[in-house]
């Protein structure tokens, strides 16, 4: 069978000049980036502000595990089916983070026969977006610094700079450094460190801004540090918001590319969901609603992360109002949530698949609580029986009171989609969706926070210390309160044990660190042991990763 790589090589690509006639883009709003991916200004499309929007479907998946989802498969193999079916669709995705694709967990592009293309660019530099990123986080940074060498006009307290620098690659040996070392021609040394571009403010911003002023003021409204006073200092104050938006003016544009079968995507912005809120750009999502009837978007990891911070954060702040969302499970991860060690998940078991659905029946649950009707994709792997399908749909339609769809997009693209596709298009165009957020902007953020835990991973509380409650107590005199709040935690269970896997209840979610992320709009709370910034396995992607004699590059996926 060929690998995805191979099919992706196979395929006959459009000119992305086609695909944009398709998606209704003129050519005037193209800024061509080579001959299949093209930037574009959504301002320059006529009439775009006063079109109606499309039906917003979501893609989500259960609790993620070392036998793989599928969920980004899912939601390209789903937009070919209804573009299959007749109806006007569009994808919006987020772009791969290099930290993965050389790290664990490989690319990020679809596989097999739902991919976009063309793979190879989408994995590695793409447009360069990352790049303009990283450059823009960490000009912010040299400014702090270069302000407190030349004499510190606005007192920052050096104890307390909070703006860290990025890198958009696992470097564990980076998480905590000591700078500015080597004599007083290179500055005052502290206590630093980094995180991975897509947990920087600044890629937050980037897609959660509406347009390049939205973005600018953002940007200048990030908090850097305090004063020995303990009042804020922005970027604004550094004079360094103007410069940051230059180097993301282009960035900001969303990308297009297609499907292996040619239907429109954008691939834009690419925070991760377990360290930031998930999502690809509003601006790409929007324009997405704009050109389509339907547009199918997903959110990162588990619906417990990356759906959570999709309905809280971006559809809050955005007013995006989704019409339907899809759970994608496999036999594989649930029956390893049923205790199955991987080396064992192809032999048939209906016991531990039994237990498995607990983490299916907890993510279809809280959905349901956003007021979002959700049905559920099985992904297709060749090693499934059907008395495992069975159990799965039977479950669906008895305790969870939804449809189970089989899918098999993987091996036959949208074809393998249709059935899906036809059910998801029947719920997004009915009557069911009344979409509202977890909790209130008024709610305080310690109850917001114990909120997501209880209502969203089943947690009896929260554990926060004295300085959490502190920090928790400035924040909302500051007059932060009223922000949404993105947990940072591990995507591999509902609770911050990674090892935790099913539907664990009564557990106590620790609060280790708060940030807050003032431009973008959010507090995040870091809990347990999750790391802003990855590190590499034992065995990294990055060892298989080579190009070939033919000039093709090898390993990838």
């Amino acid at each position: 069978m060929p690998t995805d790589i191979e099919i992706a090589r196979a395929a006959t690509l459009k000119p992305v000049a086609l695909v944009s006639v398709e998606a209704g883009i003129p050519e005037d709003a193209l800024q061509p980036y080579g001959k299949h991916v093209a930037k574009v200004a959504t301002d320059a499309i006529p009439g775009f502000a006063e079109r109606p929007d499309g039906k917003l479907i979501l893609v989500t998946a259960i609790s993620p595990t070392p036998a793989g989802e599928g969920k980004t498969t899912t939601t390209v193999g789903l937009g070919d089916g209804l573009r299959r079916s007749g109806r006007r669709t569009m994808i919006a995705l987020r772009e791969p983070s290099l930290g993965p694709c050389f790290g664990q967990k490989g690319g990020a592009a679809g596989g097999g026969h739902a991919q976009v293309v063309p793979m190879e660019q989408i994995n590695l530099h793409f447009t360069g977006d990352f790049h303009a990123i990283t450059s823009a986080h960490n000009l912010l940074a040299a400014m702090v610094d270069n302000h407190i060498y030349w004499g510190n006009a606005l007192d920052l307290d050096t104890r307390h700079v909070s703006w860290r620098r990025v890198l958009d690659m696992n470097d564990r040996a980076l998480r905590a450094i000591v700078s500015s070392l080597g004599g007083p021609g290179n500055g005052f040394p502290r206590e630093d460190g980094f995180d991975i571009t897509v947990a920087s403010e600044v890629m937050a911003i980037l897609c959660l801004a509406s347009d390049a002023r939205d973005l600018e003021e953002r940007l200048g409204r990030i908090v850097v540090g305090r004063t020995r006073d303990k009042r804020p200092v922005t970027a604004a104050e550094l004079k360094a918001h103007g410069a940051m938006s230059v180097l993301l003016r282009d960035a900001l544009m969303p990308n297009l590319v297609q499907t292996l079968e040619g239907t429109p995507a954008f691939v834009h912005g690419g925070p991760f969901a377990n360290i930031a809120h998930g999502c690809n750009s509003v601006i790409a999502t929007r324009a997405a609603l704009k050109l389509a009837d339907y547009v199918v978007t997903e959110a990162g990891f588990g619906a417990d992360l990356g759906a959570e911070k999709f309905f809280d954060i971006k559809c809050r702040k955005a007013g995006l109002k989704p019409a339907a969302a899809v759970v994608v499970a496999t036999v594989r991860a649930l029956k390893m949530h049923g205790g199955v060690a991987r080396d064992a998940l192809g032999t048939e078991n209906l016991a531990a698949l039994r237990e498995g659905l607990a983490n299916l029946s907890r993510h279809v649950a809280n959905i349901r609580k956003f007021g979002v009707p959700p049905i559920v994709a099985i992904n297709h792997f060749a090693g499934d029986t059907e008395a495992e399908h069975a159990l799965i749909r039977e479950h669906c339609r008895t305790q969870l009171g939804v449809e189970a769809v089989i899918c098999r997009h993987w091996a036959e693209g949208g074809a393998g989609t249709q059935e899906l596709a036809e059910r998801v298009a029947a719920l997004a165009d009915g009557d069911e969706a009344d979409f509202r957020p977890l909790y209130p902007d008024a709610m305080p953020l310690r109850e917001k926070i114990e909120t997501v835990a209880r209502e969203i991973y089943g947690a009896a509380g929260i554990a926060a210390d004295g300085r959490i409650a502190s920090r928790l107590a400035e924040l909302e005199a500051a007059g932060h309160g009223t922000l949404p709040v993105c947990i940072a935690k591990t995507q591999y269970s509902f609770s911050a044990d990674p090892a935790l896997r099913g539907a664990p209840s009564g557990h106590v979610v620790p609060v280790r660190e708060l940030r807050l992320s003032a431009g973008a709009g959010f507090v995040v709370a870091i809990c347990g042991d999750i790391m802003t910034m990855p590190g590499l396995p034992r065995h990294p992607a990055a060892e298989r990763i080579h190009i070939d004699a033919a000039g093709h590059v090898e390993g990838l996926f």
